[in-house]
């Protein structure tokens, strides 16, 4: 006890059990997520998380699955299956297959012990192609910076890059000032590609 009387102690803080986040506003049961993941029938188990990336302090939401071999859905399945049941804020960017979810000791997922997923994620699905007016050129130079991808393509999906409706925003401010011209935000959820957009 100190002088005063009182108890001096440690706290320390371990973090949420019950995997609720909050990203760009909203909170998140990352529980709702995993449930839709595996009610496609070639999803056996599946985690989401919010992953911190970038200097600008944002999180994304990564989900990571094990599927059966040669079955395996593509990003573009995943986000059709979640869209039915969750709001759009709720579907992650980025799809990571896994053959096995890293375990604890104890025999939980290890959430830290889940990769990276790929700048590309969803993207090495299809050949690329190049941007094939100027117009292309100058939106894929202010996706590749507003979503913090190496190269963008005409055939590239605006969400399947990582971006949500907060860097929608940024991408139609930008596309504004450097082309004159004003886009509503559904434009990006109704025409999700480059060449879309253009």
């Amino acid at each position: 006890m100190s002088p005063g009387g009182d108890l001096e102690s440690d706290l320390e803080y371990l973090g949420r059990r019950d995997h609720q986040v909050k990203i760009r506003g909203f909170r998140i049961e990352l529980g709702e997520i995993e449930a839709a993941l595996v009610r496609h029938p070639a999803v056996r188990e599946a985690v989401a998380l919010a992953r911190h990336e970038g200097g600008d302090g944002e999180s994304r939401l990564v989900a990571y699955l094990v599927a059966e071999p040669a079955a395996a859905p593509s990003p573009q399945d995943l986000r059709q299956l979640l869209k039915a049941s969750l709001p759009e804020y709720m579907i992650p960017s980025a799809f990571v297959v896994l053959e096995a979810l890293p375990l604890t000791p104890h025999g939980k997922v290890d959430r830290k012990a889940l990769p990276a997923p790929e700048a590309m994620e969803g993207a090495a699905e299809r050949a690329f192609v190049a941007p094939r007016s100027p117009v292309e050129e100058t939106l894929a130079a202010i996706w590749s910076e507003v979503l913090r991808v190496e190269r963008v393509g005409a055939l590239d999906d605006f969400f399947l890059l990582g971006g949500h409706s907060l860097s929608a925003a940024r991408v139609l401010s930008r596309v504004r000032d450097a082309l004159g011209v004003e886009l509503p935000l559904t434009a990006v959820f109704e025409t999700p590609t480059l060449a879309g957009m253009a």
